[in-house]
């Protein structure tokens, strides 16, 4: 019997987008087909991870290994305070330094040209420079160029890319938003107010639109820092519970499309 092609659509969210890992975990343990991916900024970097064939398990130990001294690279601020040059190596080993075309299922991976302000999505050549473009934090990294343009957070202009998923040919999309704003968050240095103020605009821009995707899976990860990469193990255990309050759902949808 012919079946849906599912999308997932990663959301944007800094060190909250670990609850994805959670989400992918509970899709194929109830054995719902991942065909393609979208993802913009964490969502990216979770999505091509796990579509290079990096087994869950490994997945959920890298996460847990995952501290902010791995991938601060300090600079002169000029376009941004980090460079950017360690994270995009981190990527390149884990991802053995592949292009998009060459992962097990198709990433569509959200960036933002910084000088036209157009979405662009990346679906072939280099992951490392496309990851690194997509997660490029406005004032935090500084700006990743490829081919003479100028990228920045795909989350500053698609925070939950379902329309990037539908694009790549999902009958069904199955969205995750992990972006909320922490409140009385302690803001203590410029960092900290870059963060937080990117969360708040985020915020709001999505709440003045309705994102059109057939599940949304909404992980209450709000508590915990965007910026600060501890209660990793938390936050994809939540990532797992939402998913699991939402399977029965997705069954009768996939179902439903097979009728």
């Amino acid at each position: 019997m012919a079946r849906p092609t599912v999308g997932l659509a990663l959301g944007s969210g800094g060190a909250r987008g670990f609850a994805h890992l959670g989400t992918i975990k509970i899709l194929k343990d109830e054995g719902i087909p991942i065909d393609l991916i979208a993802g913009s900024s964490m969502g990216a970097l979770v999505g091509c991870f796990y579509a290079a064939g990096i087994d869950l398990e490994q997945l959920y130990k890298i996460s847990g290994a995952f501290k902010r001294k791995f991938y601060l690279d300090i600079t002169v601020p000029k376009m941004g305070f980090i460079a950017g040059n360690r994270v995009k190596d981190l990527i390149r080993v884990f991802t053995h330094n592949k292009n998009l075309e060459q992962l097990n299922i198709p990433v569509g991976v959200v960036a933002t040209d910084l000088m036209t302000g157009e979405k662009v999505v990346f679906k072939s050549g280099s992951i490392s420079d496309a990851v690194r473009a997509s997660i490029s934090i406005p004032g935090v990294f500084v700006p990743e160029k490829i081919n003479g343009r100028i990228f920045v957070d795909g989350g500053v202009v698609d925070r939950v890319p379902v329309s990037v998923a539908k694009e790549m040919g999902a009958d069904i999309v199955i969205a995750v938003d992990v972006s909320k704003v922490k409140k009385n968050a302690e803001i203590t240095s410029i960092y900290d107010v870059i963060m937080q103020s990117i969360d708040i605009m985020q915020t709001e821009l999505v709440s003045s639109k309705v994102i059109d995707t057939d599940i949304m899976i909404k992980p209450h990860v709000e508590i915990f820092s965007s910026r600060a990469f501890t209660n990793i193990k938390e936050i994809i255990e939540i990532g797992e519970e939402e998913t699991k309050k939402h399977i029965p759902e997705i069954k009768e949808l996939i179902e439903r499309w097979q009728k």
